[in-house]
């Protein structure tokens, strides 16, 4: 097409139009016009991103060691059968090794909180059908995933669920403007909101104004009616900064969130919540306080200088 006026003007119309549908998409959430395009891109776009990822990255199929473990919770000690047989299988590759530990991790999350998971990996980033903070998993309504379950991976919340095509997912990333999930604080029980901020730290807004909170307190989910779009006791965070109280009906801190979202690789979508809320039980054991090394100096004193005089006279 040749650089012209009118094809400017059809550039700058067709942003415009884009924009306007994404608009209508994100206020629309459920009911959402578009939502029959989005499944329908899921659809047809799925499975090329399934393939693409499938030929660049051979070893993406040990994440169906874990993919049955939501049919019964006490698959679990298979499962870490078969993921010990995968060390054999990958060797001592980096990657491999990578993708093991990650899977060790998912598994012993999953068996704490008792999640009956799906397992999947990440073969996108970056929804085809929005700009949102989003990834695309190998797994979807063929697998059991549906709209609006919760995904996690081995260090705490990932997102959750919000497209789904036959052999793939959308999942939009807890860290995404949009997103928001009730939270619990560790010991005290506060009750919040956490949004995201893009790649800064969640802002969690506490329904108790005079909550006493302190920096490296923790959270999790508080879950959600009939479990979704979020079961209850995965790991959101720590806080990192506490705003003053101001005497307002609500506190606000800033939670750094457990999961990087940059390096997502094996995740696990929740398609059997738990049968009792496992509170604080999957959270991560408290580091130790490294203990100060404390040295003890024995100083002998000299004898005074005048007395070896008059000793000496």
């Amino acid at each position: 097409m040749r650089d012209t006026r009118e094809s400017r003007l059809l550039l700058v119309l067709l942003i415009a139009i884009a924009f306007a549908l994404i608009t209508v998409d994100i206020r629309g959430g459920e009911d959402s016009p578009v939502d029959g395009a989005r499944r329908a891109a899921a659809t047809v776009f799925g499975p090329i991103e399934n393939g693409v990822s499938g030929a660049v990255d051979p070893i993406g199929n040990a994440v169906t060691a874990v993919r049955e473990s939501g049919d019964r919770h006490d698959r679990l000690a298979e499962l870490e059968r078969e993921n010990a047989a995968l060390k054999a299988e990958l060797g001592s590759d980096d990657r491999g090794r990578s993708r093991l530990k990650q899977l060790d991790k998912l598994l012993k999350v999953s068996g704490q909180g008792q999640y009956g998971i799906k397992g999947a990996q990440v073969i996108a980033i970056g929804a085809a059908q929005g700009f949102s903070w989003t990834i695309t998993i190998d797994a979807g309504s063929d697998d059991g995933i549906q709209r609006d379950m919760t995904v996690l991976n081995g260090d705490g919340l990932v997102g959750r669920v919000t497209t789904v095509g036959p052999t793939t997912a959308t999942v939009l990333l807890a860290s995404d403007p949009d997103f928001t999930v009730g939270t619990r604080m560790e010991g005290s029980d506060e009750l919040g909101f956490a949004a995201g901020q893009g790649d800064r730290p969640l802002r969690v807004e506490l329904l108790n104004g005079k909550a006493e909170i302190k920096k490296g307190d923790r959270l999790v989910t508080f879950g959600s009616q009939a479990d979704k779009p979020f079961v209850p006791g995965v790991p959101v965070g720590v806080v990192s900064r506490v705003d003053p109280s101001g005497g307002d009906l609500t506190r606000t801190v800033y939670v750094t969130p457990y999961v990087a979202f940059s390096k997502l690789d094996v995740v696990g979508v929740v398609v059997q919540a738990p049968g009792k809320d496992p509170r604080d039980t999957v959270l991560p054991k408290k580091p130790q306080p490294t203990p100060t090394p404390t040295v003890t100096v024995t100083v002998t004193p000299s004898a005074p200088a005048d007395g070896l005089n008059q000793q000496e006279q």
